[in-house]
């Protein structure tokens, strides 16, 4: 097994303890600990562990160890505002594009999956196909910018909804919003994509952050 395989087997590990919660939010760990939990050798999970600074997942201390980063309401509001402006610019792109439906399939397939999960009460299959709508969307804005600033505050919104998947209603208004977007984005109509689109994670603020306060989860 190569050094960069092992490195990547790191990040996946790691990654998982993280997102079910096996390496708690706020906790720390010394470096030599998750390299034997792991069972490998401390320089890919030390590699790893700044793959997942980079996410935002970790905070990697200099002779301190790692701490598992919290995300607060505050943390989320910050991210979802920056989130808002830079999807809403990439539907408004997708739809100046002039795409035609071949081009749109991937994005109108996710939906499909979206009220498919939803009709089998499956909330993680749901929350997987809105992860790859939202990609979708970034994708076909075609600014490699906007992608890689999303995608590095991708992983903090899935902590934080992960934990609040069956606190809130059915999203079937989520589906209806994606749905809108992508006929914006297939007519041609940026100004209506851009809007509907900032509309959207408006309101996925205030119900996740609503959730978050309720329920007191102010350290994922």
């Amino acid at each position: 097994m190569t050094k960069l395989s092992n490195t990547a087997l790191a990040v996946d590990r790691l990654r998982h303890l993280v997102f079910t919660g096996a390496l708690a939010a706020g906790s720390d760990h010394l470096e030599g600990e998750l390299a034997a939990q792991l069972g490998l050798s401390r320089t890919p999970v030390r590699e790893a562990l700044l793959v997942l600074e980079s996410q935002g997942l970790v905070e990697v201390r200099p002779r301190k160890g790692v701490r598992i980063t919290p995300v607060s309401p505050k943390d989320m509001a910050e991210i979802y505002d920056v989130l808002t402006e830079l999807e809403s610019l990439a539907a408004r792109r997708a739809a100046e594009a002039g795409y035609d439906d071949a081009a749109l399939e991937i994005l109108a397939e996710t939906i499909d999956a979206m009220d498919r999960a939803l009709r089998e009460d499956d909330r993680h299959a749901w929350a997987k196909a809105d992860d790859q709508f939202h990609t979708e969307l970034v994708r076909l804005g075609q600014n490699a910018r906007i992608e890689a600033i999303v995608q590095l505050m991708a992983d903090q919104v899935r902590r934080a909804r992960l934990v609040t998947l069956y606190m809130r209603p059915a999203p079937v208004q989520s589906n209806d919003d994606h749905r809108q977007v992508l006929r914006a984005i297939a007519s041609g109509a940026p100004d209506k994509a851009a809007m509907l689109h900032r509309a959207h994670r408006e309101a996925a603020k205030a119900t996740l952050i609503s959730l978050l306060e309720t329920h007191h989860l102010n350290h994922l």
